[in-house]
């Protein structure tokens, strides 16, 4: 049971390394600013650690396509954007995102439908006792009242809990790699484009089946102390460019089959049939999506070789 329990919480953990939707966060906000306040950004940066990511770059005589796995939610100081990445972003002539994340009116409308129990039935009166006192005494390591989240579906809930307490260990959604492309890219007048909507992505988590959100939610509060050792091991072995490692890694998570296919099988192989059609389109693309989707045996560039695609490491 406490090897069920590791797994389900490096799933939680991985999320980041799949999507990370800032409505979380953002509507977590203005449920419990006090204890938000809490986890406001460091004001003065530390020196930067530079450390080495991996990338792929998969091309043809007049195309190019890099790929680069991307970690959505990280701790102030890492100097990833340089060296290889940087030639090959600056190369580009447009980024390619999971998401375009829509403006803020819209994201909250989107969470709003998706997230929220559209009966009223509050997240707490869903579970049992004994699962209520596990999920509550979470909520009070985290510093959030226990009606927080009440509001929220279970798969929500998880998740919030989740980003909240590897927050509270450090991590940042601003300094994730997302945010850091997108202004480079705004800087330099390269368009930004979504391989995904932010409606899709929630989707992904809203279609799991009641009884699996509930699990996935308590479960996840019972290692809730674990959250952020959990994600220093995986950015660690994005920052090391050991993508083996985080493969299995990620396989020990997603243990569900069902969870497993809707985050990365069939995401994957949609993403992997969309740079086989950016190949009759001349030009150079930075594709950056979650480090997750770049690891294990059903990841992007093990599916391109269908399409007579080979991607290459980037050596930096």
């Amino acid at each position: 049971m406490r090897n069920r329990l590791k797994q389900l919480l490096a799933a939680s953990a991985t999320l980041a390394l799949f999507t990370a939707p800032p409505a979380f966060a953002q509507n977590t906000a203005t449920e419990a600013p006090a204890a938000v306040e809490a986890l406001d950004p460091v004001k003065a940066p530390p020196p930067l650690t530079d450390i080495d990511p991996a990338l792929w770059v998969v091309k043809d005589a007049d195309t190019t396509v890099y790929l680069f796995g991307t970690v959505h939610i990280l701790k102030p100081g890492l100097g990833w954007f340089d060296e290889g990445v940087k030639d090959a972003f600056d190369k580009s002539d447009r980024l390619v995102l999971e998401l375009v994340e829509p403006p803020a009116a819209e994201s909250q409308a989107l969470f709003g439908k998706l997230a929220m129990d559209q009966q009223g039935k509050t997240l707490r009166s869903k579970l049992s006792d004994a699962d209520r006192a596990v999920y509550e005494t979470a909520m009070g390591k985290i510093g959030l009242p226990a009606a927080a989240l009440d509001p929220f579906d279970p798969w929500a809930g998880a998740i919030t809990l989740s980003l909240l307490a590897m927050q509270k260990s450090g991590f940042d959604a601003n300094s994730g790699v997302e945010k850091q492309l997108s202004a480079a890219a705004k800087i330099g007048n390269k368009p930004i484009e979504g391989l995904e909507s932010m409606e899709f992505q929630l989707g992904v988590f809203d279609t799991l089946p009641e009884s699996e959100q509930i699990k996935f939610l308590v479960e996840t509060a019972k290692l809730i102390d674990d959250a952020g050792s959990n994600m220093d091991k995986m950015v660690e072995l994005w920052a090391t460019a050991e993508t083996e490692s985080l493969g299995q890694l990620m396989n020990e998570g997603l243990t569900s089959r069902t969870l497993y296919d809707a985050l990365l099988t069939k995401r994957n192989a949609n993403w992997a049939k969309w740079i086989s059609a950016q190949m009759d389109k001349p030009g150079v693309a930075f594709v950056a999506v979650g480090a997750g989707h770049l690891a294990g045996p059903t990841s992007v560039q093990t599916l391109l070789p269908a399409y007579g695609l080979t991607a290459s490491r980037v050596a930096y």
